[in-house]
């Protein structure tokens, strides 16, 4: 039996290592013409030689191959070092096929199985232990917040010094976006007792079809990314579809739901089917409705994805009818002609000082001719609009009438806003001037406000300061979410009013949010980057700003060492697409005709969660991700001349493209079209390694990194979207924000693998986890209620992300006899 099953065994072993040789002989070849590594190319000589050999020598074929695997494991510890994840996609596929070869049937001499097999087991085995030894390298920055910082009692975020401790009544608890709660009772020593104290199924879920007919949100990204507010004894909250909704604090029971029934055709048109969060606004005490009652003097603010902003009775569900008509005034006025799916709102708006103050996302790389990205501030009781902050208008704050249109293409601000009402300033976050790639026909105002914190007067909309986060942006780098504030022990002991702006690119700048200067000891510097190969009729600048102050995030530049796969031979083509691509570091331009590797890319770093400060501990907590992206620009002509992109001057709605152009940014108006995607082997593997996921804990005062841990697996990121797979410890891509509280817990559920967290905050360990039965990609939030403190998250999975959809806020509290000892 071993007779005959050897006679088939070795020449297929020899057959199947000849052609990955081949396979590893030409990809190597040609990389080492790119100017790449050489061992490809000699790994794929020496296992065809090792093949020819199986067939005529089989004992020297193996110990042509051991002598192999011993140099490829010398060689890959030589260019990774003792990284699990750098050894393993080089190593175990040749450690793979070696324990093939040390079957019995494989490639025997006639001798005994040791004499055959001794030098292939050696060096087998060494490779083995050098990937196991590997396994116990650390990718954590270990350390501890002292524990009289921890202990800290200092100064709380100023703009919720009016809030209760109980309740969250905006996005980030305070306008000021700190995302923190001042509750105590569960603690590092009692958060192994937190369990679910209720579970609440919204009831919308994704409309995806059944059989061969497709649903309406086939297509969509599909994302419950709410963080609810609490107020009193009840939680707000709103759904992909837009629906709003009231909650019993305690209980979860539902006490009323509204569905805005936005137009089909508006929701068919829209890339994303999401709603952060709502907001909420009293009025004075003299308020009456038109019907001579107090209904609506207690008012919820949402949009709504047809383009309108809806405001309901915070104790009914019942639209005011007093705001605008009938509850709700609609945001295309002053915008001109808007085709439809170019703009809605995901984020609540800001509610502060007597106004509503939203902007809004412009459908990104459509044109150069979008609508405008004007900031506008409403009044919370009629809805009438009181300011319009328009770049592209002089003067730019002004109140435009029934049949005035505010300028076109400027850029927008889609992320969360927050606001210093003492200073009187509310602060956006804005993005660029359609589109995001190309530059050319930005107008000086354009390039002056985008990618920038912007301090504008909350009563007037007048522009205060401005601060830039990337000059000329053709990377889509812009800020996803407003600042947090804080304050900072100044040099002479004094305090200043801060503020903390995130960014995509991983960096941390800390700005006097009275002046929009760096607080000194915060320095930004100008450094140059890269500026060859942009677009003959475009510019780029030589210097971008840089937070040196705080610690960055910003991922070191790629190497083609980087370069990962799920095996050595799709790790090859990723180091082939390395060398091919333009690529000179962050900031390298995009290129006319060659792909271009942009990272940090657009997906953040850190995305529209931002960061989560403690005012009193002075303490800073991000969750970040790196996976980088490509980017071509190719001439329109082509494309248009083929009929697969059809031209548009921008009147109706964006005409369907066809085959290819199906996933191209079309960009209108330009001379270009760009491609743009994820870098994923053909394998859909990344092609940039682990760590895709961290979370990082920042000291405000001695301005270094506490702690910083991998976080997240790949439990959930199976092959081709499925949802199982081996948790490997390789940090995860995250898509949504932290709770921090007083009692020293902080809180994440955005990883990939479906888990909510608890971390200890002093040296950021997990003490206490949950399965979730949806992706949790949004920011959890945390309240008391009857004496007992909750944390709420929202799980219902994120389309980008290609978490489990679903419908759930899950309630989480200490068990009795716990709740009641911390109480």
């Amino acid at each position: 039996m071993s007779a005959s099953l050897q006679r088939v065994m070795s020449p297929l072993t020899s057959i199947l290592l000849a052609l990955v040789g081949l396979f590893l002989l030409g990809g190597g070849g040609y990389l080492l013409v790119l100017g790449g590594s050489w061992f490809y190319a000699l790994l794929g000589l020496v296992m065809l030689a090792a093949a020819g050999l199986g067939f005529r020598n089989p004992l020297l074929g193996a110990r042509l191959y051991a002598a192999l695997l011993l140099v490829a494991t010398i060689w890959s510890v030589l260019e990774v070092g003792f990284d699990i994840w750098g050894l393993e996609v080089r190593l175990l596929t040749l450690v793979c096929i070696a324990f093939w070869m040390l079957l019995p049937w494989v490639w025997r001499s006639g001798h005994n199985w040791v004499s055959d097999k001794r030098e292939l087991l050696g060096s087998a085995a060494i490779a083995t232990v050098v990937l196991i030894a590997s396994c116990f390298t650390s990718y954590s920055i270990d350390g501890t917040l002292p524990a009289d910082r921890m202990a800290a009692a200092g100064q709380l975020d100023e703009t919720g010094k009016n809030t209760s401790a109980s309740d969250w009544p905006a996005y980030g608890r305070t306008v000021g976006g700190d995302r923190y709660s001042p509750l105590a009772q569960i603690t590092p020593a009692n958060v192994s007792h937190l369990k679910r104290a209720w579970v609440t199924r919204t009831g919308d879920v994704q409309r995806l079809g059944e059989g061969t007919v497709a649903g309406p949100d086939q297509g969509h990204e599909f994302n419950l990314e709410v963080t609810p507010i609490k107020v009193d004894d009840t939680l707000y909250l709103c759904t992909p579809h837009n629906w709003v909704m009231a909650l019993d604090a305690a209980t979860g029971k539902v006490k009323w739901k509204f569905d805005p029934k936005p137009a089909a055709v508006d929701v068919a048109a829209n890339v994303y089917l999401s709603c952060r969060g709502v907001s909420y606004y009293k009025a004075p005490d003299d308020y009456q409705a038109p019907d001579g009652s107090k209904a609506c003097q207690k008012r919820i603010f949402s949009p709504v994805g047809d383009v309108r902003l809806l405001a309901v009775d915070a104790e009914t569900g019942k639209p005011c009818e007093d705001f605008g008509e009938h509850g709700f005034i609609s945001l295309r006025q002053y915008l001109g002609h808007v085709p439809h799916g170019f703009h809605f709102v995901t984020s609540p708006p800001l509610v502060v000082k007597d106004r509503v103050v939203l902007g809004g996302w412009i459908f990104d790389n459509q044109a150069n001719f979008e609508p405008s990205g004007a900031i506008r501030a409403f009044n919370p009781i009629t809805g009438e609009i009181e300011w319009a902050w328009d770049a592209g208008h002089n003067p730019e704050n002004w109140k435009p009438g029934p049949n005035d249109e505010l300028t076109r293409d400027t850029p927008n601000a889609w992320g969360v806003y927050t606001a210093d009402p003492d200073l009187g300033l509310l602060y956006i976050p804005t993005g660029n001037s359609p589109p995001d790639n190309w530059g050319g026909s930005r107008r000086p105002f354009d390039d002056a406000t985008s990618s920038a914190t912007i301090a504008l007067d909350i009563e007037t909309g007048e522009r205060r300061w401005t601060f830039q986060t990337v000059h000329h942006d053709l990377w889509d780098m812009d800020l996803p979410i407003g600042p947090s504030m804080v304050d900072l022990p100044g040099p002479n002991g004094e305090n200043i009013p801060a503020l903390i702006q995130s960014t995509k690119r991983g960096e941390f700048f800390v700005l006097d949010r009275r002046t929009g200067k760096p607080v000194p000891g915060y320095p930004v510097e100008e450094r140059p980057v890269p500026t060859a190969g942009v677009a003959p009729d475009d510019h780029v600048t030589p210097t971008q700003p840089f937070a040196v102050g705080l610690p960055s995030l910003t991922p070191p530049d790629l190497k083609e060492s980087d370069m990962w796969g799920a095996t050595l031979l799709d790790q090859m083509i990723c180091r082939i697409q390395f060398r091919q691509s333009a690529y000179e570091g962050q900031f390298t331009p995009p290129h006319v005709g060659k792909t271009t590797i942009v990272y940090p890319a657009f997906y953040g770093v850190v995305d529209w969660q931002g960061a989560s400060i403690d005012p009193q501990r002075k303490l800073l907590i991000a969750n970040a991700s790196y996976l980088p992206f490509r980017i071509r620009l190719e001439h329109r002509q082509k494309a248009e001349n083929a009929g697969i992109l059809p031209k548009w001057n921008g009147q109706g709605d964006k005409p369907e493209a066809k085959g290819d152009a199906l996933s191209v940014s079309p960009d209108y108006g330009t001379p270009y079209i760009a491609y743009t995607s994820p870098w994923l082997n053909p394998l859909q593997i990344p092609c940039k390694g682990p760590i895709w996921g961290t979370i990082t804990a920042i000291d405000l005062v001695t301005k270094k990194i506490v702690w910083q841990h991998p976080v997240g697996t790949t439990r959930d990121t199976g092959p081709f979207r499925t949802h199982n797979n081996l948790p490997l410890p390789t940090g995860m891509y995250n898509i949504g924000g932290s709770v921090l509280t007083k009692g020293g817990v902080s809180f994440m559920g955005a990883t990939a693998d479906d888990y909510l967290r608890g971390f200890d905050m002093s040296n950021g360990k997990v003490i206490w986890r949950d399965r979730l039965p949806a992706g949790g990609q949004a920011t959890p939030m945390s309240y008391q209620i009857d004496g007992k403190q909750y944390v709420v998250i929202a799980a219902g999975g994120h389309g980008g992300l290609g978490t489990r959809s679903g419908d759930y806020i899950i309630a989480y509290t200490l068990n009795g006899e716990q709740g009641a000892a911390a109480h």
